[in-house]
């Protein structure tokens, strides 16, 4: 019946189809007449090469000492291989069994049973903590487990703020090419803990392999080179990481070191060759054009909260960010603070704590602060300090007086002052409230 009377419903369907699009055009026309149309302020800056070049002029170029700086990095990035045992106790090692004490949901958004728990921290293998110590390097972007797991561990995902990207099981990611100490494996021998020169936990046991004296003296050429692009491909001569601005290269012989693995997961030198523009000798000098060069391959860079996905949170940016120069950050956000001369704000007014930012703040070499997040000031535009940060959210409230998240979700520049011309914003809201202090480095 449909299709014996098709041609007499097309006609129909096209006739009703004009007349309700004509009483709708009309409607819509009306509604916007008689609403006031609200154009928002965008949150986020517009960032153009131009604009970060400006404010990176408004730094110092001497803002700390180049060469010493850098000779300390190198003293920390390569301490694991230095050390005889892991730096930590066992008890500080153990500190993610805390976990298993609260309400934890998996990657199906189950909660996470006792007996999940048991069997994870079973194979963990604690008992044999600081007893099978081997020298390593990572062979590729590796994520740094919380348990010996690639499960995730969410807090209730149907509250704001909570679930993806907040993998509570994701410790940190290191690069390729990262010096290790080996504590020990777990029962299953998938997993080794490990040491790193900025932290410790879980790292799958294919993304390392086991050094010896031999290919630290190859591999610590002294010749060292660092990248200042981000996410390029290198090749081995297959296709071997997409490379994280701040990752290190030994250069021996116009050719660039990576580990490589042998079939025991011994690591030996490889050669590899990487174009000029990629990577640069450490450290970069400070100025003002190399300050806004490189801080544009980090802007909006996805948020990664613990190095998720291979990409960055607040912290990460920041160190990443300074390494290029020789500069060398703690990797969580309050342990940055103590990376130069900190300064309590916490007790002032708003427009207190933008002015005592605007007055003592040294562009591109500043940290904000707020617990559980940092951020660099890069200088003034139309008197408000500016920031750049990779930031997830902004919590805001409808008119319901409920919870929800502005999601930016990425490094960008901002006030100090993000969302304040979204709908819901509140004083609760403002992260310039929250900001305790300012760390000049």
């Amino acid at each position: 019946m449909i299709q014996s009377h098709k041609k007499f419903q097309g006609i129909n369907m096209l006739k009703t189809f004009k007349y309700f699009t004509t009483i709708l055009a009309i409607s819509f026309l009306l509604t916007a007449c008689s609403q006031k149309v609200v154009v928002e302020k965008p949150t986020i800056l517009e960032v153009k090469q131009d604009t970060i070049v400006e404010l990176s002029k408004q730094a110092n170029d001497k803002s700390f000492n180049q060469q010493e700086q850098t000779d300390e990095y190198f003293s920390k990035y390569f301490r694991p291989w230095k050390q005889s045992k892991l730096s930590y106790s066992e008890v500080e090692a153990k500190w993610g069994f805390s976990y298993k004490n609260k309400k934890v949901y998996l990657e199906n958004h189950n909660q996470a049973t006792k007996e999940w728990f048991d069997k994870k921290i079973e194979n963990a293998n604690f008992e044999n903590y600081n007893k099978d110590i081997k020298k390593a390097i990572t062979l590729k972007n590796t994520n740094v487990r919380v348990l010996p797991t690639n499960s995730p561990m969410f807090y209730n995902p149907s509250l704001p703020g909570e679930g993806f990207p907040f993998d509570y099981n994701q410790n940190s990611l290191l690069k390729i090419n990262t010096p290790l100490i080996v504590s020990h494996f777990s029962k299953d021998r998938a997993w080794a803990f490990v040491e790193s020169h900025f932290v410790g936990g879980w790292v799958e046991i294919n993304s390392i392999a086991f050094v010896d004296d031999d290919f630290i003296n190859d591999f610590t050429t002294n010749d060292y080179f660092i990248a200042t692009k981000e996410k390029f491909a290198i090749y081995d001569p297959i296709f071997r990481e997409y490379v994280k601005v701040g990752t290190i290269f030994p250069k021996k012989d116009n050719n660039f070191i990576v580990a490589k693995e042998d079939d025991n997961l011994n690591a030996k030198i490889s050669y590899i060759q990487i174009e000029e523009e990629f990577v640069e000798p450490m450290p970069l000098a400070y100025t003002y054009e190399n300050r806004a060069r490189v801080l544009k391959e980090f802007m909006n860079e996805p948020y990664g909260w613990a190095g998720l996905l291979n990409n960055r949170d607040c912290s990460s940016f920041t160190q990443d960010y300074f390494s290029v120069f020789g500069k060398y950050l703690h990797r969580n956000s309050k342990a940055q603070t103590t990376n130069g001369k900190y300064f309590d704000i916490s007790q002032l007014t708003l427009d207190e704590k933008k002015e005592f930012i605007r007055k003592n703040g040294i562009p591109f070499s500043t940290l904000v602060y707020l617990k559980g997040h940092i951020m660099l000031y890069i200088g003034i535009e139309n008197n408000e300090p500016l920031v750049v940060h990779n930031v997830w959210s902004v919590k805001l409230k409808d008119k319901e007086d409920k919870e929800f998240r502005y999601i930016i979700g990425k490094t960008a520049i901002t006030t100090l002052e993000p969302a304040k011309d979204q709908e819901g914003f509140t004083q609760d809201s403002n992260i310039l409230k929250k900001v305790l202090g300012i760390t000049i480095l």
